[in-house]
């Protein structure tokens, strides 16, 4: 079973996830292997929270910042249209060449392209605009992305921002691991950022292990 992050009640969380309708074959598989290989991937009710979302939005073009072994990325390009491309961003050659075997098993192969490279300096090269963005990678960089990101965001586009409370940590000091306070450190001022910035309204959502959203005013 997927690890709890001590962000919801057990109960609470199983029950969610236990109305959840199950994904197609190539996800499942997916899920399967991210759990016997320790690859983190987007919670099973994150991920049904970004299909609603991307229904809501129907994007045109999308800008993912993490890529591991594309599943989030083959979410989104089946909980989207034909005209919808994916842009996704990954430093490790490991990761990319495992997304690279799964997309090419569906029929979203042309839809998505994966950029290799740390993201820090493959945002600096991207030129595109993107009404939705995702951010799933080194949660301590967040503010980072974040600010390279909303250059390449249309208005009314929405970045959505995964694992924000960080197993709770993020939200009490009680939780807080001795290694792991400069992120906790960090995610607490993104998340303090992403709510004060003009032009831009966030809300936390305390689901998975914290999900934050930004829209960008029109």
């Amino acid at each position: 079973m997927i690890e709890l992050n001590q962000i919801n009640e057990e109960y609470i969380e199983d029950y969610i996830r236990s109305l959840l309708p199950d994904n197609n074959a190539n996800l499942k598989h997916m899920e399967k292997y991210a759990e016997e290989n320790h690859v983190p991937i987007v919670q099973p009710e994150v991920a049904q929270f970004l299909k609603v979302l991307l229904k809501l939005k129907n994007p045109e073009n999308i800008l993912e910042v993490g890529t591991a072994i594309g599943y989030s990325a083959l979410l989104m390009a089946e909980y989207t249209g034909n005209h919808c491309n994916i842009t996704t961003i990954e430093r490790r050659g490991d990761m990319i060449d495992l997304a690279k075997e799964n997309i090419s098993k569906t029929i979203y192969e042309d839809r998505i392209k994966i950029l290799q490279g740390e993201a820090e300096e493959v945002l600096l090269t991207l030129d595109g605009k993107y009404d939705f963005i995702f951010l799933d990678a080194a949660k301590g960089q967040y503010m980072d992305f974040f600010n390279k990101c909303i250059k390449f965001l249309e208005p009314g586009g929405i970045i959505v921002s995964d694992n924000v409370l960080y197993k709770g940590m993020v939200a009490t000091d009680a939780l807080v691991i001795r290694r792991k306070k400069t992120i906790v450190k960090r995610l607490r001022q993104f998340l303090q950022y992403i709510n004060e910035i003009e032009g831009y309204t966030s809300s936390i959502i305390p689901i998975g292990d914290g999900v934050a959203i930004t829209y960008r005013e029109e």
